[in-house]
């Protein structure tokens, strides 16, 4: 997610991005002098997988910096590709754990770069007619979104196979990608006035839905780990809808609130797809539940209040419509208390140490943890808050940070985490022409068979051609 204000200017630390990759196994930072990625396998720290900076100290593996003097001539002269246009990194996306990365600059924001960072090499570039708006991957497709326009990638050889051209205009590069290959699909707003949704099977290459999803301009869209279920939020931000891919029907609908209308800042779903979390420009992040509920056969109520209840269930055929659906719709299963409001963030949930997480990347620099009851819910407890620069600061600096505009939450969860035994169900197995407007630059690989993304058979594996 951009953590830039709409002037422009960056986030907290000079931070540009922020986002986790497809499995929520690392995170990945984009700032004013470079790119990190971060392993995100403890609660406790935050360690630093890779970093690339601008200036003489440019190589970085495993969080070491190699001075370009030092580093072996063949990784430097490699490396030469990569850390080109790496200043002011405003988009950085890996491919699930893999080498792979697609990087945009500020500098160059009409230009991808792919490039396999554990090698330090460019793969190639390409160019757009436009400013480049977001990047989404999965082990089949690249695509790339402009505010009128989204091209689709062979992520094999980064041949363009198919562009959607005038989109309706887009200017928050809103779209969301499946990761499963057999439902590889593509979604994106299908009217900048309504709340359409247009679905595309990026496999096939065709149109596969038009899911009138809201009745005010998107927000937010995400997909499940199985491709199967779309979430989506309008601009109001009051209700949260999930729909069936790809026939579009509607599973569930959510309320977030009815007090005030919010900006949605991002979907997620749980691996299992058993929860959803939303998160927003105000200090609450609601994670819902998806779970039918089974009706039960009615029963005669015996008592004065059952009478009521009875009554007032039966007396909603008759209420405006607008008022059924709020006795219809699902409340939040769980709450997170932010210690801020107002930052761009992007959330997200994972399950860290066998334990159910909700994760919080903030524009104010800091990612949050926080600890979800999967059996009880309620308010979740904070347990840990690191800095998205990668530095340490005491827990005196943590709470007394001035950057806060609201105490933290106290910690209140149950026996489950305390016990740390807690096994989440199985998540979903993931089966892992011409230019068409896109120009793209020559491949700095001069190695003519296929290159594989890591020597341990990284998949998928990337056929280059140098003719």
């Amino acid at each position: 997610m951009n953590l830039a204000s709409q002037s422009g200017e960056a986030g907290a630390g000079q931070l540009l991005f922020a986002n986790f990759n497809q499995d929520i196994t690392s995170l990945a930072v984009g700032s004013k002098s470079g790119y990190k990625f971060f392993s995100l396998s403890s609660v406790d720290k935050l360690e630093q997988i890779y970093e690339c900076k601008m200036g003489p100290h440019c190589v970085a593996q495993a969080g070491v910096e190699f001075p370009a003097s030092s580093s072996p001539p063949t990784l430097a002269s490699q490396s030469a590709g990569i850390t080109a246009d790496t200043e002011d990194v405003c988009i950085v996306e890996r491919l699930f754990s893999s080498s792979l990365v697609a990087i945009v600059s500020l500098k160059a924001p009409r230009k991808l770069k792919v490039c396999h960072f554990k090698k330090g090499t460019e793969i190639c570039n390409y160019s757009y007619s436009n400013t480049i708006l977001a990047v989404k991957l999965n082990r089949q497709r690249l695509i790339v979104c402009l505010e009128e326009s989204l091209y689709i990638h062979n992520i094999r050889d980064m041949k363009v196979l198919h562009t959607i051209r005038e989109t309706p205009p887009n200017p928050a590069g809103l779209c969301a990608l499946s990761i499963n290959n057999d439902n590889c699909y593509l979604a994106y707003p299908g009217s900048a006035t309504i709340g359409e949704v247009q679905v595309f099977d990026t496999i096939n290459l065709r149109a596969a839905n038009m899911i009138p999803a809201h009745d005010s301009p998107l927000a937010a869209l995400a997909f499940d780990a199985s491709g199967t279920k779309l979430a989506t939020a309008s601009e109001k931000g009051t209700v949260i809808r999930v729909f069936s891919i790809p026939e579009g029907q509607k599973l569930f609908e959510f309320r977030r609130g009815v007090k005030r209308c919010v900006s949605i800042c991002s979907l997620a779903f749980s691996m299992d797809g058993m929860f959803l979390s939303a998160s927003s420009n105000t200090e609450t992040v609601h994670i819902f539940k998806l779970e039918t509920v089974k009706e039960k056969p009615p029963e005669e109520p015996t008592t004065w209040t059952g009478y009521f209840g009875k009554v007032l269930m039966a007396s909603t055929s008759y209420l405006p419509s607008q008022v059924t659906e709020m006795f219809n719709q699902g409340r939040a299963f769980a709450t997170v208390r932010l210690p801020f409001c107002g930052h761009k963030n992007i959330c997200s949930l994972a399950t860290i140490q066998k334990i159910p997480r909700l994760l919080v990347g903030a524009s104010d620099g800091y990612l949050y943890m926080y600890n979800l009851d999967p059996q009880e819910g309620g308010e979740c407890a904070l347990m840990k808050q690191h800095r998205l620069d990668g530095s340490l600061e005491t827990a005196n600096e943590i709470l007394d940070s001035a950057s806060h505009d609201c105490p933290l939450v106290t910690q209140t969860y149950g026996a489950a985490t305390a016990k740390g035994t807690y096994v989440p169900s199985s998540p979903t197995r993931l089966a892992y022409t011409d230019d068409l407007g896109a120009v793209g630059g020559a491949c700095l690989e001069d190695e003519a068979s296929a290159l594989r993304l890591d020597e341990d058979s990284e998949h998928p594996p990337m056929i280059l051609r140098t003719d």
